[in-house]
C-alpha cells in the first residue's frame, strides 16, 4: 500500500482523509462522471486543495510545504489509482515549478491569499503578443489546457513582438483565469474527464512582471527550484500512468478468483496461462516504476547535496518516464485482455484503463524523440534543444 494511504491533510480547519477522498474519486469516476461532462467537478478540486495537491511544492516562505519531487508524485499516484482524470488534473500541482520563474514580488503577490492556487494553461503554438509600454497584449487559442475548468490562473504561451519583430526567447502570461474564454473542445478516447479544452483570449493586456521564459532558471534559492523543471513536467504525467496501471493489477487481482468462463472453462485465476501472464506483467510493471522513482532520488540527492545533476543523470530521468510510461499502456492491455469479454465495454473499468494509459503514451514528452536523445547522450552527443 502507497504510505500516503493513510495520511491525514488539514487545512482551513478541515480534516481530509486521503482513502476516504480516492473511494470517492474511484465511486464517482465508475458513474462516468467526468468522462461524461468532460471536467472533474469543482468540489473534487476543492478537496484536492485541502489535501494539499496545490501548496505541496510551493515554498515555505508563501505557506507551502516545500515537497520533494518523490512525495509529489506519489500522491499523483494515488490520486492517478482512483481515477486517472483526477491524477492528471492534479499533476498540474506542480506549476510552482514553472511559476517559480516570476519575480519574487509577483509571486508575493500571487500567494497573499494562501498557497492553494490552482494553475492551468495552453502553451504551444506561442501567439504573437504586441509589446506595450504597460505590459503586452495578449490574443489567441491555445489547445490541451488540462483542468482550466478548476482554474484560479491560467498561463498562455507568447512570443512577444515590438514593430512585428520578435523580441527575445517565446514567454508564458499569467492572467486570472476569468480573463480567458474556455472551449469545450476536449472529447477524446483517454483521460476524458481531465477537460483538456482551448483557452480564447482576446485581447487581455499582461503586465510584464506577470511574464516568464519558461524553463529559465528559477531565482528562488529552495532546493526544488535547482530539480530540472522539464524532467518534473514529464514525471507528473508518467506516474499518472503508474497509479492507472497499479489500479488495473489490483482490478484483475480481485476479478480472477471468482471470475469463470461463460464456456464453462474454469475460473481465470485457476489457468496456468493467466499465473503466468499475471506474474510477467507485475514484474515488468514493479521494474519500470521502481527505475522511474529511482532515477528522481539520484536527482534530488544530488541537489540536496549542493552538486549539479549530470546530462546523464537528467536524461535517464527522461528515459525512465518513456519506458514506464509505455510499460503501463501494456500492462493495462494485458490485463484487459485475460479479463476476457467483458472487459470490452465502455463502462467496464479495464477500458478506461487501457484508453488512460494510452493517452499519457501519445504526450510528446513521452515520444520516440526521447529514446534517440537519450541514445544519443549515450555515445556522448548532444541531445536536441529543450530534451534536458
Amino acid at each position: 500500500m502507497n504510505k500516503l494511504s493513510k495520511m491525514e491533510f488539514a487545512s482551513q480547519d478541515k480534516a481530509v482523509d486521503l482513502d476516504a477522498l480516492c473511494q470517492e474519486i474511484r465511486e464517482r469516476a465508475c458513474t462516468g462522471e467526468f468522462d461524461n461532462q468532460a471536467y472533474v467537478s469543482q468540489d473534487i478540486i476543492e478537496k484536492l486543495k485541502q489535501i494539499g495537491v496545490y501548496r505541496a511544492l510551493v515554498p515555505k516562505r508563501f505557506g507551502g510545504e516545500e515537497w520533494s519531487p518523490r512525495q509529489f508524485c506519489e500522491l499523483i499516484e494515488t490520486l492517478s489509482k482512483a481515477d486517472g482524470s483526477v491524477g492528471w488534473v492534479a499533476s498540474f500541482g506542480m506549476s510552482p515549478a514553472y511559476l517559480g520563474s516570476l519575480p519574487e514580488e509577483t509571486l508575493k503577490e500571487l500567494y497573499q491569499n494562501g498557497p492553494d492556487v490552482v494553475f492551468a494553461g495552453g502553451i504551444f503554438p506561442p501567439q504573437p503578443a504586441e509589446i506595450t509600454d504597460e505590459g503586452v497584449v495578449v490574443r489567441g487559442r491555445w489547445k490541451f489546457s488540462s483542468g482550466c475548468m478548476g482554474a484560479d490562473i491560467v498561463g498562455v504561451g507568447i512570443s512577444p513582438l515590438k514593430n512585428n519583430e520578435m523580441q527575445g526567447l517565446p514567454r508564458m502570461a499569467v492572467m486570472p483565469a476569468k480573463k480567458a474564454k474556455i472551449e469545450m473542445t476536449w472529447d477524446t478516447v483517454g483521460l476524458k474527464g481531465t477537460g483538456s479544452h482551448d483557452l480564447v483570449v482576446e485581447d487581455v493586456l499582461v503586465e510584464k512582471k506577470w511574464t516568464f521564459v519558461r524553463g529559465e532558471p528559477s531565482k528562488l534559492s529552495e532546493p526544488f527550484f535547482k530539480y530540472p523543471s522539464l524532467s518534473l513536467a514529464t514525471q507528473v504525467l508518467t506516474v499518472v500512468g503508474i497509479g492507472v496501471a497499479a489500479a488495473a493489477l489490483e482490478e484483475f487481482e480481485k476479478l480472477a478468483p471468482g471470475k469463470a468462463s461463460i464456456t464453462g472453462g474454469s475460473e481465470i485465476a485457476n489457468r496456468p496461462v493467466t499465473q503466468y501472464e499475471f506474474a510477467q506483467a507485475d514484474a515488468e510493471f514493479q521494474a519500470a516504476k521502481s527505475w522511474f522513482y529511482q532515477t528522481m532520488d539520484i536527482v534530488w540527492n544530488e541537489i540536496i547535496a549542493g552538486r549539479e545533476a549530470t546530462a546523464e543523470q537528467i536524461s535517464d530521468m527522461r528515459l525512465a518516464c518513456t519506458h514506464a510510461a509505455r510499460v503501463c499502456a501494456k500492462v493495462t492491455r494485458k490485463m484487459q485482455m485475460l479479463a476476457g469479454m467483458t472487459a470490452i465495454y465502455t463502462n467496464n473499468p479495464f477500458s478506461r484503463f487501457v484508453n488512460d494509459t494510452n493517452v499519457v503514451t501519445q504526450h510528446a514528452f513521452m515520444g520516440d524523440a526521447t529514446l534517440q536523445n537519450a541514445g544519443s547522450i549515450s555515445f556522448g552527443l548532444k541531445p536536441t534543444p529543450g530534451y534536458l
